[in-house]
């Protein structure tokens, strides 16, 4: 990865991520830390809000308490629109805890759950419970429509099991084959609710962003392969925590992001061949970790243990070092495509001027 200029580090942390939020005709983006969950509040140049996912229900409302404090940073009295990528514990757990502590407008979600999935469905009870009050309008997404979420250029990538056929926001269709598909196979059909995330891509200011919440690697391939129906990307929310079920070779070689953020634990995601293939991606420029990735042989639910201190990025770029954690990652995007970068703990702001 190349090395940046920072333009601003020190103990004035808080002081410099206020001044970037602070920016007109932004977009501004917080990438939350809720421990290994997911949530990323947007914030549209109107003052619009888009939050994609909530965190966990655990710790008393903790990631609600996370989510509401970065909100109130960034001059939100209420957010407009919560999109739910999809129905597991980190990602909606936290819905009803944070409609208690803020004003809500909509929410987002692909539908129905599949059926095959073996996790816990209070978290979905919940969500629909809240639902049932009639207090909030709802719209379920499908793979190709263009986001309800007002001020906001955003297509859903992929939702229910399905990807889009092709970007309705591109000036033409893409159509020639992706030539680093050649002797890639289409993984296995993911069963759970991970391979069903409503995943979303959002335009602006020449750029394009893109999270698809816990997408596994066989919705991946079915965007990039035969034919790459996303085309390079300046920003990605690192797919499920940085965990290898997804972010394969091919999709994040595809897509070529310039910047990504992962979202992972002290003690979850950041597989080892994860960081590595994003790292070694042929534009990136930088990519973060909202926690240093959990050591050798440390829990790592269910997935590919990180393999040494090593295959973290340096610490610079890291939100959250160890006997830390609360730190967001905050990105303000410019009108003319400039990106800035701050990483919460230090306060060390690096900036990636538009290609």
């Amino acid at each position: 990865m190349k090395i940046f200029r920072p333009i601003a580090a020190s103990c004035f942390a808080l002081a410099l991520v206020a001044s970037a939020f602070g920016q007109k005709n932004s977009l501004r983006i917080t990438a939350v830390d809720v421990e290994g969950g997911q949530a990323t509040l947007f914030v549209a140049p109107t003052g619009q809000s888009l939050l994609i996912d909530t965190g966990w229900d655990k710790n008393n409302g903790r990631d609600a308490d996370r989510i509401v404090a970065a909100a109130k940073m960034m001059g939100l009295s209420r957010i407009d629109t919560v999109l739910l990528t999809h129905y597991h514990d980190d990602h909606i757990g936290g819905v009803p805890q944070l409609a208690e502590r803020f004003p809500i407008g909509a929410f987002l979600d692909h539908g129905e759950r599949i059926s095959s999935d073996p996790n816990d469905t209070s978290f979905l009870a919940n969500y629909r419970k809240l639902l049932a009050t009639g207090k909030y309008k709802h719209f379920v997404v499908k793979a190709g429509d263009k986001l309800p979420a007002p001020g906001f250029d955003a297509v859903a990538i992929s939702s229910n099991g399905a990807v889009m056929d092709h970007d309705p926001g591109a000036s033409s269709v893409r159509k020639a084959p992706n030539p680093l598909c050649a002797n890639v196979k289409q993984p296995a059909t993911d069963t759970q609710e991970n391979g069903q995330s409503l995943g979303t891509m959002i335009r602006f200011a020449g750029l394009k962003i893109v999270d698809a919440g816990d997408l596994t690697s066989d919705r991946e391939y079915s965007l990039v392969c035969p034919v790459n129906k996303l085309g390079q990307v300046d920003l990605l929310i690192v797919s499920h925590h940085g965990v290898d079920w997804s972010s394969s070779p091919v999709f994040i070689n595809s897509i070529a992001p310039r910047v990504a953020i992962m979202d992972n634990g002290a003690h979850k995601g950041a597989s080892t061949s994860v960081i590595d293939t994003i790292r070694k991606s042929p534009r990136m420029e930088a990519l973060y970790q909202l926690h240093l990735a959990p050591p050798a042989g440390s829990p790592n639910p269910g997935k590919t243990p990180q393999q040494g201190p090593e295959h973290n990025v340096p610490e610079a770029f890291i939100a959250n070092t160890s006997g830390t954690d609360g730190k967001n990652v905050v990105i303000t995007i410019s009108a003319d495509g400039t990106m800035q970068v701050t990483n919460g703990r230090t306060g060390d702001t690096k900036q990636f001027a538009r290609k």
